[in-house]
């Protein structure tokens, strides 16, 4: 209930009372409500774990400016670097996708103009989820971790759990005789530990440091640089500047967990530049989910 009214308060009197009223009189929208879809003379669409529900309510383009006003704070200005990236984090963690014309300039986006569309993602931690693997990916002898990459189709999981491993890195496994870890998180979507105003919405562990809104590749640079983590974690690599990064870190000693797309090894082998970590033998352990 609390998260609900953490979203509903951004919407206009009459949206936010017929979406409170749809899912508090369901038990089963409340409890697996995932997205929130808001398209402009297109019905309100909740997507829940299995099903989607249509609530037959047009959104017009000034409802949605309204909300994208009290996202910013009625400062858009402030909030044109988000904007541009396409998603806002606001209080909770819950993340907001945005699309609409964009504005380009010199090949790089300046902003965003007749918004169209916004997708209200729920945040939802799932502590603990991590407690089928963690064995997997600690290394007790050594009081240390594998260098692991978990593989997941999109939408299984693999944030949730990648979240949940390093909270209980960084925090120690007493049942598990594990000191805490310090860790570094690279969140350059915001899907992690959802900063807002820079505090972690999420919880990602008492010896978690947190760059966000930062390339992968950039923010692993500054985190071994500046902050000497132990674990290093980032979400959705495959690039080559990513890939590049990681092996640098690895190669001074530090270990990491990532994640990536995918259904199977082949899949996980037909990105050239991952199956280098893995011919090289930087990535020690791949868990599919």
């Amino acid at each position: 209930m609390e998260k609900l009214l953490e979203i509903v308060k951004f919407f206009p009197m009459n949206l936010s009372n017929i979406l409170y009223n749809t899912i508090i009189s369901n038990n089963k929208i409340k409890d697996e409500l995932q997205e929130i879809r808001i398209r402009i003379d297109r019905p309100l669409i909740l997507r829940l774990r299995d099903k989607e529900v249509i609530v037959e309510y047009k959104i017009t383009q000034n409802e949605i400016l309204q909300i994208v006003e009290r996202l910013c704070e009625n400062s858009i200005y402030a909030y044109k670097k988000q904007l541009c990236e396409g998603y806002i984090t606001i209080r909770g963690g819950h993340r907001v996708g945005i699309t609409g014309t964009a504005v380009v300039e010199n090949g790089e986006i300046i902003n965003i103009k007749y918004i169209t569309s916004l997708n209200f993602r729920i945040a939802r931690e799932v502590l603990n989820c991590s407690n089928r693997i963690i064995g997997q990916v600690m290394d007790i002898k050594n009081q240390s971790i594998f260098n692991t990459l978990i593989v997941s189709p999109p939408g299984k999981g693999k944030t949730t759990i990648l979240r949940d491993l390093i909270r209980n890195l960084s925090n120690g496994v007493n049942g598990m005789n594990f000191k805490g870890k310090t860790c570094g998180v690279v969140d350059e979507r915001g899907e992690i530990a959802a900063m807002y105003r820079g505090i972690p919405q999420n919880d990602v562990g008492i010896r978690t440091d947190i760059i966000d809104n930062v390339s992968k590749a950039k923010g692993i640079k500054i985190l071994i640089r500046t902050m000497a983590p132990e674990i290093i974690a980032c979400d959705e690599i495959g690039g080559n500047e990513d890939i590049q990064a990681i092996k640098e870190a690895m190669l001074s000693g530090v270990k990491g967990i990532f994640t990536m797309h995918g259904k199977s090894i082949e899949d996980v082998q037909s990105n050239q530049y991952i199956k280098k970590l893995i011919d090289e033998k930087i990535i020690e352990k791949i868990i599919f989910i």
